[in-house]
């Protein structure tokens, strides 16, 4: 090799692992969930994507499909309609920001019934399939209160509107045991929310979120198993 290819060479060897690292324009997605939506919400919603805009469904049950998105940083809106130009958009349309961080992501729903374009508002939460792995569980707390759980041979101690991952309940597909109390105030006693048994299926990661409803005091308690699929592309 001349001593004038030799230079070339190793600088090429140097820049192509950090060109492979590079995300490509669709490496990102999302799934969707509608959180204690109300009767009369609407089944489906257009997400703004920055440039152009795809019509979503609002599941209430189960998340989503997996929505492809670009990567980078993202600012998504809520449209109840889908609009031509991004400037035509209503300054107060529902608006979340994912960060360039962020690679795939659940976009959790609730309602806001004080937004006049669109009455629910948006989440983001990571959903990284190093961080977050098949077995896992991830808790959400949205209450004022402290959550305590015991699940099969683990433990988990959330704080208010804090959330946790819990690392697989039983070593193989079975059920196990659930013990789940919340404390209003420190250094009162943990009062009951629910002991049953719950399936680990480690085929799938399970969503866990702690909520209040209207009228209710009793927190409420809903899991939702995420099992990998493919993203569908606008």
């Amino acid at each position: 090799m001349s001593d004038f290819l030799r230079p070339l060479l190793t600088l090429l060897l140097l820049v192509l692992p950090a060109v492979a690292e590079l995300p490509t324009a669709q490496t990102r997605t999302v799934r969707i969930l509608f959180l204690n939506a109300p009767a009369d919400a609407p089944r489906t919603i257009h997400l703004h994507g920055g440039t152009t805009s795809q019509e979503v469904e609002l599941p209430r049950m189960n998340l989503s499909k997996s929505y492809a998105l670009p990567a980078g940083s993202l600012t998504l809106r809520l449209l109840a309609e889908p609009v031509e130009k991004p400037e035509l958009i209503p300054v107060d349309a529902p608006t979340v920001l994912i960060p360039e961080t962020i690679g795939d992501a659940y976009l959790l729903c609730s309602p806001d019934p004080a937004n006049p374009v669109v009455p629910i508002q948006m989440r983001v939460v990571d959903a990284d399939k190093e961080k977050f792995s098949t077995g896992q569980m991830l808790w959400l707390n949205q209450t004022s209160h402290e959550i305590s759980g015991k699940l099969g041979d683990k433990e988990v101690l959330i704080k208010p509107m804090e959330s946790a991952i819990v690392d697989s309940p039983t070593r193989e597909p079975d059920s196990y045991a659930v013990v789940i109390s919340y404390r209003i105030k420190d250094g009162e006693d943990f009062l009951p929310i629910t002991e049953t048994r719950w399936m680990h299926d480690p085929r799938s990661r399970q969503l866990v979120f702690i909520f209040n409803e209207d009228g209710k005091r009793l927190p409420r308690i809903q899991s939702f198993a995420d099992f990998p699929v493919p993203p569908s592309v606008p």
